[in-house]
């Protein structure tokens, strides 16, 4: 089952939520988040969150989990948790990039942690789609011409190879020190990223 969770990110992008949500997905919504899914119009199965930053009437019957204000993960973590619980396998992450940069790296952290998990997970905006990959073969097609950059992630260094793109890699270490994976692009159909050891974050742009 896909989860969409909509966090609460205040550059949001409702024609990308629109886009983005299907009638089957369960969409939960961290705080602000709600705000953004009531003005693209699309379904809330569920909203989790202090509610701090909403505005305005809760609809009604709408289940909501509210937490304190005073907790030790974020709202958009405790939303990707309750997903799992719910039987998601594969999540998707809008409204968490932009504005505070120590929000997005939180929401980069809890990416990181459903990939441990095995989860097929990514965050979407506008303008790029962000991956935390773990060990293993990673496939990535039609995206030809797009931009994607790599950087390791969560570690000091990691061991990966490029097939498809324009710059290839065969077991190069990439540092956490040193962003040398920046900027490649995808020039076949049927691109592949392998990681041999350690963990990455893959950004691919929307252009």
């Amino acid at each position: 089952m896909r989860s969409v969770i909509i966090s609460g990110s205040p550059d949001a992008d409702l024609e990308l939520i629109k886009q983005t949500v299907r009638s089957d997905d369960l969409v939960i919504c961290a705080d602000l988040g709600l705000r953004h899914a009531l003005d693209a119009g699309v379904h809330i199965d569920l909203a989790v969150g202090d509610l701090d930053s909403f505005e305005g009437e809760l609809p009604c019957g709408l289940p909501v989990i509210r937490l304190r204000r005073d907790k030790d993960f974020s709202d958009t973590h405790e939303a990707a948790r309750l997903a799992l619980d719910r039987g998601a396998d594969e999540i998707v992450v809008l409204c968490a990039l932009g504005a505070r940069l120590d929000q997005a790296f939180s929401n980069l952290s809890t990416l990181a942690q459903l990939a441990t998990l095995g989860v097929n997970a990514r965050i979407i905006s506008a303008s790029e789609t962000v991956y935390i990959l773990d060990r293993g073969e990673h496939r990535f097609d039609d995206l030809c011409g797009r931009t994607f950059s790599v950087f390791a992630f969560g570690c000091e260094t990691a061991v990966l190879s490029y097939t498809g793109a324009r710059y290839p890699l065969d077991r190069g270490v990439l540092k956490a020190t040193e962003p040398m994976g920046l900027s490649n692009v995808f020039e076949e159909p049927h691109a592949c990223i392998t990681v041999h050891s350690g963990t990455v974050m893959a950004v691919v742009n929307a252009f």
